[in-house]
């Protein structure tokens, strides 16, 4: 949705510079004192706060608290990192959540179905335990009614703050070269500490408000740069 909010809003400002861009500057201009980078500016202005004002008023999706006993990171919405964490025994587990066109941006949206856009989270878990320097990352794909592991691997701490960076040491075989009874028992593992589709709702409508917070600042920030050029 918010995808599709800002592509209207770069495409207002496109359906709106041909008559500009294909027409001399000294005949459009020839009668007025403004210059033309004044009118374009005036243009971009205006059309982001139009979008802006449209975004404003769009319902925000329906109160959802994460399932206990996962607790949400202080300043989540305004940062990459994790999302929610928890205690399990000795250890403590984060996670992190993307969509999956985030983490595969080699594919265009039109290769994706609309459904699997909004159905398909990946979440990252990552499970520490004190005074030890690697954390056990779990990558998984998060469904309304099922989660499945991608990939098993071990990283440094220091890793773990960027969800996509290069580990610095081998990270084992292939989750599905692994036989069975291991793929079941890892299963096993992360539903002991919590990790199921119980956290799809949460997780969805948390993503859905930093969309929004995100979309709302963008076209801010851009006004404040445009304004400032005038």
């Amino acid at each position: 949705m918010w995808r599709t909010a800002m592509a209207r809003a770069t495409g207002a400002i496109r359906l709106q510079l041909p008559e500009i861009t294909t027409t001399p500057f000294h005949r459009y201009y020839s009668s007025s004192i403004t210059s033309p980078s004044a009118v374009v500016n005036s243009m971009i202005l205006r059309s982001l706060k139009e979008h802006y004002t449209e975004v404003s008023k769009m319902a925000p999706p329906p109160k959802v608290s994460p399932p206990e006993p996962f607790t949400v990171v202080k300043g989540a919405l305004d940062s990459g990192g994790p999302v929610l964490t928890r205690v399990y025994g000795d250890e403590e587990i984060r996670l992190s959540v993307m969509r999956m066109i985030n983490i595969l941006p080699e594919v265009g949206p039109s290769e994706i179905d609309g459904d699997d856009e909004i159905n398909q989270l990946f979440l990252h878990v990552d499970v520490s335990k004190p005074n030890k320097d690697y954390v056990l990352h779990f990558l998984c794909g998060l469904y309304p009614d099922a989660v499945g592991i991608h990939s098993v691997s071990l990283r440094h701490k220091l890793e773990t703050s960027g969800l996509l960076e290069v580990p610095s040491k081998y990270n084992g075989p292939s989750f599905e070269a692994l036989d069975d009874r291991m793929r079941d028992a890892f299963h096993g593992y992360i539903e002991e500490r919590g990790i199921n589709d119980g956290l799809f709702p949460f997780l969805q409508a948390w993503l859905y408000v930093k969309d929004h917070r995100g979309l709302m600042h963008w076209f801010k920030s851009v006004g404040t740069c445009v304004k400032k050029a005038n």
